[in-house]
């Protein structure tokens, strides 16, 4: 396999798709209504790191993803325990924002658990799917690849996190708005984003001199 030091976009792409989902992670602490949707607010931005993965696995395919969703979970595991140890500290006897700390970062394992089992679930199942369904459609029909990886990777990735996390702790019909309007939400995102992702895609196989299809890949998450 090539080295990331050969690629000239490579680490661009990779610090914006980790900054998205870092950024996510801390925004999804709010529930938002936004029209007809009620999601975390996290949802606004977080499927755009999908549109990521699915660069990462059509161009450089799926051991470049599989690098970049792991630098993703360590960063995101790392922010999360940063926050929680720093919540757990004792505050400083004139400083008075304990309680807002606790409310906007105060993350509990259990949401931490949640983000970190959905996202792996989901990015890997979205790859591998993709990966998959290059090799069968020989690299034609990008747009199916794209939208039908999205559909598995965020159905896993919302079930997953919304009933880890809130299950028990909202009211059931809150819950169920929830995990349908993030899925809904951004499924559809994925679908108005595609002609985005097709001049990314075509972009960067031209200057970057790459297009991936991994027919001897070993497509365990683990290791390659």
């Amino acid at each position: 396999m090539e080295t990331a030091k050969q690629f000239k976009y490579w680490d661009i792409i990779v610090v914006a798709f980790v900054a998205v989902l870092l950024i996510s992670n801390v925004a999804s602490t709010k529930i938002v209504d936004f029209g007809w949707f009620t999601f975390d607010g996290g949802t606004l931005l977080f499927p755009l790191s999908y549109i990521f993965a699915d660069i990462f696995t059509e161009v450089y395919g799926y051991s470049y993803a599989r690098r970049a969703i792991w630098l993703g979970f360590v960063s995101a595991f790392v922010m999360s325990a940063v926050f929680i140890v720093v919540g757990k500290l004792p505050p400083a006897t004139d400083w008075n924002n304990q309680a807002a700390y606790e409310a906007i970062l105060g993350l509990t394992p259990r949401i931490v658990a949640a983000s970190l089992l959905a996202y792996l679930a989901g990015n890997f199942s979205n790859s591998y799917i993709l990966a998959k369904l290059k090799l069968k459609t020989q690299g034609k029909f990008l747009w199916v690849r794209t939208i039908g990886s999205t559909i598995v990777g965020e159905g896993l990735d919302t079930a997953i996190f919304c009933l880890v996390a809130f299950y028990g702790v909202l009211p059931g019909a809150l819950l169920w708005s929830v995990i349908v309007s993030n899925y809904i939400f951004k499924v559809g995102v994925e679908v108005l984003f595609t002609p985005v992702t097709y001049r990314a895609c075509s972009f960067l196989k031209k200057y970057e001199g790459v297009d991936v299809f991994d027919a001897d890949t070993k497509f365990n998450p683990f290791k390659g």
